[in-house]
């Protein structure tokens, strides 16, 4: 059965290929896109989201612009991993498509009136449309079918401070909130070093296929293949939330879970945008974010390359 989604996304890097695949693949509907602050400048990441859902011939799919800022903290772009406008430096779409009437955090709440218990949440960027959508309508958490989150730092280091991953981070009071209130699901940092990771020999497969998507991929990951050998010692592109939206969307490629309670610390300091998962349940904390603890990676990677190569991730199956 085909899932219907909402996809929550600071477009920029691997979003895109996230919302490619959610778009691509029969297995999800994506109904609506919500922009939030995060990656890159607020514009740009408004115009990748079209520019993608155009190169999937998903230009019907509404864009709704969100949050421009988080609710509280100041921040930094991450444009030193995906280059200025998000998409590797050299690319900065100018596609003409309006975005649709109504302000993201809003727009969340009332599709999830309108369809309760039908509509999935792919939350790719910071949580701060989801925080707002929750204010907005307090019984979000039960009219949600479920909710799916690339963020987070599970006992593993973080990747933009030791305690962090640059999701959570960036915006650490709306996941504390979200954390707080919503049944979720985490994909989170150290999961993505694990299976996410498309190394050299990948990379260079992709840059001699003739299609829009791959050289849409090559041209997206040349700034990121940079910064992750240089910073992260990594000698390959990460591919955190399309590896989300590959979960979501392809259940035979979990292959653990565990539910935890999860916290996050928001507060400034060292340990800004940390997350606290008590797998040994020391804490008096409800158990109700499930955490994705293993996948498969050589799956992964065949989705990935079925849909760079043929427009169709679901070949891989």
């Amino acid at each position: 059965m085909t899932r219907r989604v909402i996809v929550d996304t600071d477009t920029a890097g691997d979003d895109t290929q996230a919302l490619l695949l959610a778009c691509l693949t029969d297995r999800l509907d994506v109904e609506a896109v919500t922009v939030v602050a995060g990656n890159v400048p607020f514009e740009y990441e408004v115009e990748n989201a079209k520019y993608t859902l155009s190169l999937a011939d998903s230009e019907d799919v509404p864009v709704y612009e969100g949050a421009r800022e988080p609710l509280l903290k100041e921040w930094e772009y991450a444009t030193y991993v995906h280059g200025e406008g998000g998409l590797g430096g050299e690319l900065f779409p100018d596609t003409g498509i309006e975005s649709a009437d109504g302000f993201g955090p809003d727009e969340i709440a009332r599709r999830c009136r309108a369809s309760p218990g039908e509509l999935t949440l792919l939350c790719i960027g910071p949580l701060t449309n989801l925080a707002l959508a929750h204010a907005r309508e307090p019984d979000l958490p039960d009219l949600v079918d479920e909710v799916w989150v690339m963020g987070g730092a599970v006992n593993c280091r973080g990747n933009v401070t030791p305690a962090a991953e640059y999701n959570i981070w960036v915006d650490p009071d709306a996941a504390k909130r979200v954390f707080d209130a919503f049944d979720l699901t985490l994909v989170d940092w150290g999961l993505c070093l694990e299976a996410s990771v498309l190394d050299h020999e990948t990379v260079e497969r992709v840059a001699t296929v003739d299609t829009d998507l791959a050289e849409f991929f090559t041209t997206m990951s040349e700034s990121v293949l940079e910064f992750t050998r240089d910073q992260q010692g990594l000698e390959g592109v990460t591919q955190p939330d399309s590896l989300a939206a590959a979960l979501l969307a392809y259940p035979e490629l979990r292959e653990a879970t565990g539910t935890y309670h999860v916290d996050v610390d928001e507060r400034e300091g060292l340990t800004r945008g940390y997350t606290s998962v008590d797998v040994e349940g020391v804490t008096d904390g409800r158990a109700r974010t499930t955490v994705i603890e293993a996948a498969d990676a050589e799956g992964f990677h065949a989705v990935t390359m079925a849909m760079l190569e043929g427009g169709d991730p679901d070949a891989a199956f």
